[in-house]
């Protein structure tokens, strides 16, 4: 059976709103996340999955530039810095799902955006850039709104699907699971074969993010 990659990339907003226990829990579930990531890998051997990481506060930095094999992959903390520059992330990482460098035959691509706060930048720009791209049009994306101060209309356009929410995150063990939500049904769906990046009218894989359970005194 042909092994065919899955690009994933977290797109993590670093901007200073997340600084102290929002960090620190995004950190550390995406940590604890990675071996369920690598088990889905393993269930899905006709797929193979390949990690990013991009940053965005004032710059957009990629954190683990290189797609890296999930069984490969080890996670680096994150920091804080500036401001919640979101357009300038989705253009960058429009350019990476151009062809090339994505390969002509592939899985669809993961976009698992994070973020609690208002962009500040034209994200909208941003968002068009992506969906110019045949595999931004064609990813499986997911979005968590971290806290009350997420801009939700912002992530539900991201989504570009009205059947999908964006997540909600609003104490660490919601943000811990949608995490692991995001690092693993996102996968699956994502594992399922596609024609090509010219074939326009794929539609969205069917599933839909869980209602998380929150009995939690820490609140965002």
């Amino acid at each position: 059976m042909a092994n065919r990659p899955v690009h994933f990339i977290w797109l993590l907003d670093c901007s200073y709103s997340m600084q102290g226990e929002k960090i620190g829990q995004l950190n550390y579930a995406i940590r604890e996340a990675v071996p369920e990531m690598r088990s889905v890998a393993h269930d899905n051997p006709a797929a193979q999955l390949l990690l990013r990481t991009l940053t965005f506060s004032t710059e957009t930095r990629w954190h683990h530039k290189d797609p890296v094999p999930v069984d490969d992959f080890t996670w680096q903390d994150v920091q804080v810095d500036g401001t919640t520059n979101l357009g300038e992330a989705l253009e960058v990482v429009s350019r990476e799902l151009q062809t090339p460098p994505m390969p002509q035959r592939a899985l669809k691509p993961v976009l698992a955006l994070v973020s609690d706060g208002v962009p500040t930048d034209d994200w909208k720009a941003g968002l068009r850039a992506l969906d110019a791209t045949p595999w931004g049009r064609k990813a499986v994306r997911v979005a968590i709104a971290i806290g009350a101060d997420a801009d939700r209309s912002v992530l539900q356009e991201f989504l570009g699907n009205p059947e999908l929410q964006p997540l909600d995150a609003n104490s660490p063990k919601q943000l811990a699971a949608a995490i692991r939500w995001a690092s693993t049904a996102a996968v699956k769906a994502a594992s399922q074969p596609v024609a090509g990046p010219s074939d326009i009218t794929v539609k969205q894989p069917q599933y839909a993010p869980p209602q998380l359970d929150d009995d939690d005194d820490d609140v965002w």
